[in-house]
Formats: structure tokens, sequence, C-alpha cells
């Protein structure tokens, strides 16, 4: 039982949560309902997805929230250039300051916390600055990118489809090569893993440059959905990117975890957000204190299941 909620209780507590949901609300298993909850945290799965990554090589990455909103700016300031450029800028200029997490842990051997909450700042203090502190529209020649964020194939948003090949992929590069090997060995033991011929510091450069890709692509596909690239989006989504991968089995300590369970994760939290709009009577501010709450009792829960496995 201990190792069923250790590797499952996300899972079991989404499916309590919906069955509660569906007698409370109407309206809650609608197929629009379900569809808005999807789309709506698309963005935050593509930042979850990172975040698991850093996690499992033992590793913590405090700046994707700024970082998706630097995205979102640049992608939305090259827009009037087209598309391509918008996407491929939006997505490079985040991809750099992954780059920049992993040397400075890599090589100048700095703590994750210290190197990505410096990152963050600059981030977010770049985004604000040059947007001087003003949302940025999305020019009508940048299509693509518009429908990247509303666009559908069929009856499926492409968000939602992205997020779904991109957890396919993780999974197999996870547990299918070198690479995902190498990351799940250095996150369990680094010197261990040194012994054993692998390279941690080519293990780190590589998680945090796919997690600064991985921002940057949630904020462009941000842009797009809102029309704008906004200089103060996404705050917070660290922490709920954390709370995801941890409530999905991913051990803080690193070396154990998936990224599915992520994925059921980013819906309970999402769902939890559906429920407390539904409810209409708590206000934005004790929503965040329930939050909160919620999230603490969830992960001291797994904690103590995990030390009894």
């Amino acid at each position: 039982l201990a190792r069923l909620l250790t590797s499952q209780g996300a899972l079991l507590l989404l499916f309590s949560l919906a069955l509660f949901a569906s007698f409370r609300y109407h309206t809650f298993l609608t197929p629009l309902n379900l569809m808005n909850i999807m789309r709506q945290n698309s963005m935050l799965a593509i930042v979850a997805l990172g975040m698991t990554v850093v996690i499992l090589s033992g590793g913590i990455d405090l700046s994707v929230g700024a970082l998706v909103a630097l995205g979102g700016v640049v992608a939305a300031m090259l827009a009037p250039q087209g598309s391509l450029m918008a996407i491929v800028g939006g997505i490079a200029s985040t991809t750099l300051f992954g780059v920049v997490n992993g040397l400075l842990v890599s090589r100048a051997r700095l703590q994750p916390f210290v190197v990505t909450l410096f990152t963050a700042s600059a981030a977010r203090g770049l985004a604000l600055s040059i947007t001087e502190e003003k949302s940025i529209a999305v020019s009508s020649a940048a299509s693509g990118l518009v429908w990247l964020g509303r666009g559908f194939i069929g009856p499926v948003p492409v968000p939602v489809l992205m997020v779904a090949l991109l957890y396919f992929a993780a999974w197999f590069m996870l547990h299918r090569s070198r690479l995902g090997l190498h990351i799940f060995a250095v996150g369990d033991n680094e010197e261990a893993s040194r012994l054993m011929g692998v390279s941690p510091d080519r293990v780190k450069l590589a998680v945090y440059t796919i997690s600064g890709l991985l921002s940057g692509l949630a904020g462009v596909v941000l842009a797009g959905r809102l029309g704008a690239g906004q200089p103060v989006a996404a705050f917070g989504w660290e922490t709920d990117a954390i709370a995801a991968a941890v409530m999905g089995g991913t051990f803080l300590g690193g070396g154990q975890g998936s990224v599915f369970p992520t994925l059921v994760g980013v819906l309970l939290l999402g769902m939890m957000y559906n429920l407390l709009n539904l409810e209409g009577t708590i206000t934005p501010w004790w929503q965040l204190v329930l939050r909160g709450g919620f999230l603490l009792l969830v992960v001291i829960f797994q904690q103590r299941i995990a030390r009894r496995a």
C-alpha cells in the first residue's frame, strides 16, 4: 500500500477529486470544462516537465517563471518579423539563460538554488526593462504564433497536443537513452556516477538547458494564447512546477521519479484551481492560502509514505 501511494498517490487523489466534483458541480464533467482545464494548464505542464528533469538530476530551477515571461516578451517583440522569427527568438533567449545556469552550476560549482535565483531576477528585470513594464501585443503578421496558443488540430487544442508529444519524448529520453540513465545516476549519487564514467558536468549542463528551452516554449505558447507578451506573467510558476513534480512522486533529492506522474500533478493543481473557481464564494486571496496549505499537506503525506516504503 505504501508503494502504491508513493507511486500513484497523485493519480488516486486526482480521481477522488474528480468524483467529488462530479457530484457537487453539474458543469464539471462537461467536455468544455475539462478541455478548458487542459488548455489552461498546458503551459505549466511544459514548465513542470523541464523542472522534473532538473530535479531528477539532483538540482532545482527557480528561474522558470521569469524565463516564461522573457520568452513571451521576446516572441511578441519579434512577431512583426514573422512567426518563425518570433518562435525561434523567444525559445533561443531562454535557452541561453538555461545554458548559463548549467555552466554556473557545473563549472563554477555554485549551488543551483543561488544560481537560478540570480538568473530569475536577471530575466525578470530584463523583461521589464525591454518592455518598459508594458505588455507587448502580438502582431497579426505572426499568425503561426497565435495558432500555437489558440489553434486546434481537429478537436484537440494545439497546446494540449504539444504537451502530449513532449511528455512522450521526455519519457523516451529518460528511460530509453544514455542521457536519461545518466540523469538518474547523477541524481541518485553524483560521486558514484563519476566513478562509473559518467560526466556530471555534462548532465547538469544538459538538464538546465532543457529546462530553459521548455520555459521559453511555454512563454511562446502563452504569448500566442494571450495575444501579448507580458513581463509580469508566470509569477509563482516555479512553485507550482516543483509542487507538480513532487506530488507526482519525484523526490527533491533526485534520482527517483518520472514525467507522466508530473503531468498528473499538473492536472491535480489545475483541477483544484477549477473547483475553487466553481465554488465562487472563496476570494482569490483565500484561494492562495488554501492552495498553499493543500500542497504542504500533500508533500508531507508523500514524504512520510516514502519513508515507510
